[in-house]
C-alpha cells in the first residue's frame, strides 16, 4: 500500500508533469518534461506513462512526443459547465463577438493574475487559438483593472507588489498612484479600457460583472486590433454595450443591483 506521503509525492509529481506543457509548449519530449520538473529521465518516463494509461496524455505516434490528452479536456469540460459564471455568461459573450466581430472574454481573478474562463473570436478577431485557461496580469489589461475595483487601494497595493510593476509597453502603467486614477476614472464611468498596454496594436473595453452579495466576481470585455475596435471612434458605444452585457450576466448570477436608502423627509 503506497504511504500518504508517497502517495501525495506522487500526486504533487503528476501535476508538475501536466503543467509543463503551456501555450508556447503544447508538445514535450520526455527529456523536455524531465527538464522542466526536475526529475530523472526513468522517473518522467514512468510517470508520463501512467498518465497516459489514463488518457491525461498522449504520444503521437510519429513525432513520439507528448501532449495533454482527451481526459483533461472532458475534465475541463465538466468544470467549465458547473461553474455558474461561465454558464451566464457564455451566451452573452456569443452575442458579443457575433454582433462585433470581435473577441469577448470572460475572465475570474486567481490571486494576482487574472484567468480567462471564457474566449469566443469574431470575424474580426485575429487570433487562430483560445484564451480559455491562460492568465495575463491585472494591472495592463481592462478586465484586470475590473476585478482590481473589488479591492480596496490597500489591497491592491499588497496584491500588486513593489513598483514599479511590470511594463510590457510603453504605455503600461507602472506605477500604483498612476494605477488607482485610472481605476477611479473607471469606476465612474462603468468601464475599463485599455490601449496597447499589454501588447502593441490592441485595445480593449471591459466592465466588472458582480454577484448577488454585489461583490465583484469577474469581467467581461470586447478586445481586438486598434483597428478592429476603432475605440477612438466607438469608445462610448463599445462602453455601453460591455456595461450592458455585465450587467446581464450580474443579474443572471442574482445581483439586483445597488440598494437605495430612500431620502427620509424632515419632519
Amino acid at each position: 500500500m503506497v504511504s500518504e506521503t508517497g502517495g501525495n509525492q506522487s500526486v504533487e509529481r503528476a501535476s508538475a508533469v501536466l503543467n509543463a506543457f503551456t501555450l508556447g509548449r503544447p508538445a514535450l519530449r520526455v527529456s523536455d518534461v524531465a527538464a522542466q520538473v526536475g526529475l530523472g529521465i526513468s522517473t518522467t518516463s514512468r510517470l508520463l506513462a501512467t498518465l497516459e494509461s489514463v488518457d491525461l496524455v498522449r504520444r503521437d505516434p510519429v513525432s513520439q512526443l507528448y501532449e495533454l490528452g482527451p481526459a483533461v479536456l472532458t475534465m475541463a469540460g465538466i468544470a467549465l459547465n458547473n461553474d455558474p459564471i461561465y454558464r451566464q455568461s457564455r451566451p452573452v459573450a456569443q452575442r458579443l463577438a457575433w454582433e462585433l466581430g470581435l473577441g469577448a472574454n470572460v475572465s475570474v481573478r486567481r490571486g494576482a493574475e487574472l484567468f480567462y474562463l471564457l474566449n469566443v473570436e469574431g470575424q474580426l478577431a485575429q487570433k487562430s487559438f483560445s484564451l480559455m485557461g491562460q492568465r495575463n496580469p491585472l494591472h495592463a489589461t481592462g478586465m484586470g483593472k475590473c476585478l482590481l475595483l473589488g479591492l480596496t487601494g490597500p489591497q491592491r497595493a499588497e496584491l500588486l507588489g513593489p513598483e514599479p510593476l511590470h511594463g510590457f509597453t510603453s504605455h503600461t502603467i507602472t506605477t500604483l498612484e498612476a494605477l488607482e486614477t485610472d481605476l477611479a476614472e473607471s469606476a465612474g464611468r462603468g468601464y475599463a479600457k485599455e490601449v496597447e498596454e499589454l501588447a502593441l496594436g490592441r485595445a480593449c473595453v471591459a466592465a466588472p460583472v458582480r454577484d448577488q452579495t454585489g461583490e465583484v466576481v469577474a469581467a467581461i470585455s470586447v478586445s481586438g486590433a486598434l483597428s478592429a475596435i476603432a475605440l477612438h471612434e466607438r469608445e462610448e458605444e463599445l462602453g455601453r454595450m460591455i456595461v450592458e452585457a455585465a450587467d446581464t450576466v450580474s443579474i443572471g448570477l442574482g445581483y439586483l443591483g445597488p440598494v437605495h436608502t430612500p431620502v427620509q423627509e424632515a419632519k
